[in-house]
């Protein structure tokens, strides 16, 4: 019989350990339910949510969080036990090797197969056929009841009643509910008012509010989204009674702790149930449901749960961090397992060496990484921008997985997800950076391959008064999100850039202060290649200098200084005094002011009246005057969780902001925790620059 050749498909076992996993925590929701039985029904009402939200979240998912966390670390390579063991628990039904000999089986001329050898060719579309079958009739039934509720919303009348949703009158015959998730509504049958008394009515509508306040439409869409998925497996099926009867027994005691009389609010639950015996939709939550009987007599003789004490809450604690934590374990530990057998096993799968390619994103920059063998297994290296800097930077992550080359360098927020080539010899894939993507080719370097290493470039002398020697510039490719100002070996490169970019670099002024200008130098887009005419590398001073000149030169730029009152965020030291590292470089060289994420900005060697810059350049949409009197060179790194107001000056798209406990604080408050400073938005007098006269420049 061929059925363990289907049963070992990879796509098979993984669903099949999936619904083992989800299992298993349905089974502990249980236990701990149980446990908690004489507290709060909405303690035990989120362990059914959470065993509810399971289906829908494999184990694999935090398994390979562990992974990406271990590979952020280099540690020695852990004996594998652990990870053995939670193997067989987490994923009792690895794929075995007779899937190679079906795949070979199935190749065979049909005519010459054996009595039952299609069962494997026709039992998956069997079985996919059937689960289609269920999934859309659980689907029909719920659309058709919101096509019913909707309906009722539709040709309901409003209502005055003081509420915290809106309140409409339905003609038919259906039990108070809630309909809606985003703007929900309370609907309520006509002549209610006639049937029960006001105390009454004010109980059925203070347990239809605790419905609204505890988002019940919401997570009951989310476990029907689950009962569609996998109708076929009783535990959703009994999660969603034990749902339904927490949810009501949780508004219960929500009704009651808010002041209301048992024996009139279980006579206005009888009352509904007599008057009113069409029963609300799946879609809308409404004042009966669970058992009937049993609710009465809770509501009338066991009014009051008992607290959570300290042992329930750090039990609750413990299973949240084995439901969490043990498969993000496991995975810290399987990486290393799992890259020792490939290391064993693909001998000639090995990535130690020199790899290079050149990244295009407007301008051509070449970038080398120099990969070796790490002390206890794995890989370290370095990687050199050897058109932009020549100093070597740590790569913090180096993962060889199959096929699959991971590389991530921390120190400017980029890494590399590539695919290894069948003969070791390239990696295709992408470089990222921040929110930008961009497809990049490492090829295996020979030693007659290989690119020049540049040495670091020594400081242009001090006294030098630089210029450009020649200057390209012609427009941009049209609608290229590429963007880029860098210096390389000896010149300048600027891709994609406005001419506005590049007087308020050459000025230090945000582009706002610039005013009377054209509207062209803020909309046309340019490419610029310029040669220094002295050797070494420049100062900021030098570099600006020499771009004034450029602007007056190939622009006709001409410009004055003056005042003008703007909105600005000014930049003072706060209270607790500022807390900058002074910096030990050179304060010739230039500054390096590199993001390493979307929030998280690392400075060295950098003034505040830099820091200020690149604040009212990338991050923020209005100038940064910069107040503290603060002069000198530091080095400081700032943290902080960005929104979607930030960095639309480098076209950046921002995360959702994460929930986790442990997130960095906003940049007003980053700034003042971490490096004692602080924005204050306001108004003041500030320097501007006024455009006299500017040209297009000739194109060449």
């Amino acid at each position: 019989m061929m059925f363990p050749a289907f049963w070992n498909e990879s796509w098979t076992a993984a669903l099949v350990n999936h619904l083992w996993q989800s299992t298993l925590v349905a089974a502990a929701g249980w236990l701990l339910a149980f446990f908690l039985r004489g507290n709060p029904a909405r303690a035990r009402y989120w362990v059914w949510m959470i065993a509810s939200v399971k289906f829908l979240i494999p184990f694999s998912l935090f398994i390979a969080a562990g992974e990406w966390l271990r590979s952020m670390v280099a540690t020695p390579i852990q004996p594998p036990a652990f990870a053995a063991v939670m193997e067989q628990i987490t994923q009792p039904f690895p794929q075995a090797a007779s899937s190679a000999a079906f795949a070979s089986m199935s190749a065979a001329p049909l005519a010459a197969a054996q009595p039952g050898s299609l069962l494997p060719l026709i039992v998956p579309p069997v079985l996919i056929a059937v689960w289609l079958c269920g999934f859309s009739m659980v689907a029909f039934s719920w659309v058709r009841g919101w096509l019913q509720a909707r309906a009722a919303v539709r040709a309901s009348s409003p209502m005055r009643l003081l509420t915290e949703v809106p309140v409409l009158c339905s003609s038919r015959m259906l039990e108070p509910g809630i309909f809606g998730i985003v703007h929900p509504v309370l609907l309520l049958p006509a002549g209610i008012g006639d049937r029960l008394t006001t105390a009454q009515l004010g109980a059925v509508v203070a347990h239809e509010m605790s419905h609204v306040r505890r988002r019940d439409n919401l997570t009951a869409a989310l476990h029907t989204v689950v009962g569609a998925i996998f109708w076929f497996h009783p535990a959703v099926w009994w999660i969603k009674t034990r749902l339904m009867e927490e949810r009501e027994r949780a508004c219960d005691e929500a009704v009651l702790q808010s002041g209301n009389e048992a024996g009139i609010y279980a006579e206005s639950i009888l009352n509904v149930c007599r008057f009113y015996v069409e029963s609300p939709l799946s879609c809308m939550s409404g004042v009966t449901g669970s058992d009937l009987k049993r609710r009465i007599v809770r509501i009338m003789t066991e009014q009051v749960a008992h607290k959570l004490d300290l042992s329930r809450k750090v039990l609750l604690g413990m299973a949240a961090m084995v439901a969490l934590g043990a498969p993000v374990v496991f995975g810290l530990m399987r990486i290393n397992h799992v890259n020792a057998q490939a290391g064993a096993e693909n001998p000639s799968q090995n990535i130690a060496g020199t790899w290079q390619g050149t990244l295009h994103t407007g301008l051509d920059l070449r970038g080398v990484f120099q990969i070796s063998k790490a002390e206890g297994g794995g890989y370290s290296g370095v990687f050199y921008a050897i058109d932009q800097d020549p100093t070597p930077f740590p790569v913090t992550r180096i993962t060889l997985d199959g096929a699959n080359v991971k590389i991530a360098i921390a120190d400017f927020g980029a890494f590399f997800d590539g695919k290894l080539s069948a003969d070791g010899t390239s990696v295709t894939g992408t470089f990222n950076q921040l929110s930008f993507t961009h497809p990049l080719t490492l090829n295996r370097a020979t030693p007659e391959t290989a690119w020049e290493i540049p040495k670091q470039l020594q400081p242009m002398a001090a006294g030098a008064d630089p210029s450009f020697t020649t200057a390209i510039i012609k427009p941009s490719k049209p609608d290229d999100p590429s963007r880029g100002f860098t210096i390389q070996s000896g010149r300048l490169a600027a891709a994609n850039i406005r001419l506005i970019d590049l007087i308020s670099m050459a000025y230090e002024i945000h582009p706002r202060r610039i005013i009377g200008a054209p509207a062209w130098i803020d909309a046309d887009k340019l490419d610029i290649t310029a040669q220094f005419n002295e050797k070494g590398e420049p100062n900021d001073i030098q570099l600006r200098s020499m771009v004034r000149k450029l602007l007056a030169e190939r622009f006709k730029l001409s410009l004055h200084g003056d005042k003008k009152e703007l909105l600005v965020y000014a930049l003072n030291k706060a209270g607790s005094g500022a807390k900058l590292t002074k910096s030990a470089a050179d304060p010739n060289q230039l500054p390096k002011l590199v993001f390493q994420d979307l929030g998280k900005l690392k400075v060295s060697n950098g003034t505040v009246q830099e820091f200020a810059n690149v604040m009212q350049f990338g991050v923020l949409d209005r100038p940064v005057v910069d107040q503290t009197g603060i002069t000198g060179r530091w080095d400081f790194t700032l943290n902080w969780t960005p929104d979607d107001s930030q960095f639309r000056g480098m076209g950046a798209r921002i995360p959702k902001p994460s929930a986790a406990a442990k997130a960095p604080p906003n940049l007003y408050a980053a700034i003042e925790e971490q490096i004692g400073l602080k924005l204050d938005a306001t108004k003041a007098i500030t320097e501007v620059m006024v455009i006299d006269h500017v040209e297009k420049p000739s194109v060449n």
